[in-house]
């Protein structure tokens, strides 16, 4: 892959990381801005607020640190991307069920932080994402009332998809394939169900 398509690829995961950061940052600021009001309970609300939104932040920058960057070394807790992903999915309406039995190599749970990530895409209105171990591989899942994958992300979870034809929301699905493949893993293609998407990856 050439330098100015790997550039492509960061630009639009760069893109993609600022919008979800964004909205926790944005209410810790407003926050800040509403502690100079005179009434108590609405400097309480502020006060609530900017925790809240701080601790998101935080839990998302830590969740993508593991998830997009190098892999830690020594020292490293041996169920961090688990934990990490408990964490990530705490707030809001998705809840992840990852199991502690279910603990594999940090690549390994790099990969299935990832995949959660675009499990929990699927789940407009929230539900369920969980992740098992499949032989060598492994099996997310998203469950909910609602189960909608984009089109884009169906694509870029191609192996053969050109990458100048990736968007941003196409560029998450398609790091999951990347890091699949790293591990010699491929993603067989997701088929629709009731309130159920199933990504499922084996040995190459």
């Amino acid at each position: 892959m050439g330098a100015s398509l790997d550039t492509r690829v960061s630009e639009l995961l760069i893109a993609r990381l600022c919008h979800e950061l964004a909205g926790p940052i944005s209410a810790v600021v407003n926050g800040v801005e509403l502690m100079n009001e005179d009434d108590p309970d609405f400097v309480a609300d502020a006060v609530r607020l900017v925790g809240t939104s701080a601790r998101t932040a935080s839990r998302r920058l830590q969740f993508y640190r593991f998830a997009y960057g190098p892999l830690p070394g020594e020292g490293a807790s041996p169920q961090i991307g688990r934990e990490l992903a408990q964490k990530y999915f705490e707030t809001g309406n998705t809840r992840c069920d990852w199991p502690a039995e279910e603990t594999r190599s940090l690549a390994w749970q790099r990969l299935a932080c990832v995949l959660l990530v675009l499990a929990a895409e699927a789940l407009p209105r929230g539900g369920t994402v969980s992740v098992r171990g499949h032989g060598a591989g492994m099996v997310v899942e998203a469950e909910g009332d609602t189960v909608r994958l984009a089109p884009e992300a169906h694509a870029g979870l191609r192996a053969d998809l050109p990458i100048e034809n990736l968007t941003a929301r196409g560029v998450h699905a398609h790091l999951c394939q990347r890091f699949a493949a790293a591990l010699n893993l491929r993603v067989v293609p997701p088929r629709p169900e009731p309130r159920r998407l199933r990504i499922e990856l084996s040995a190459a």
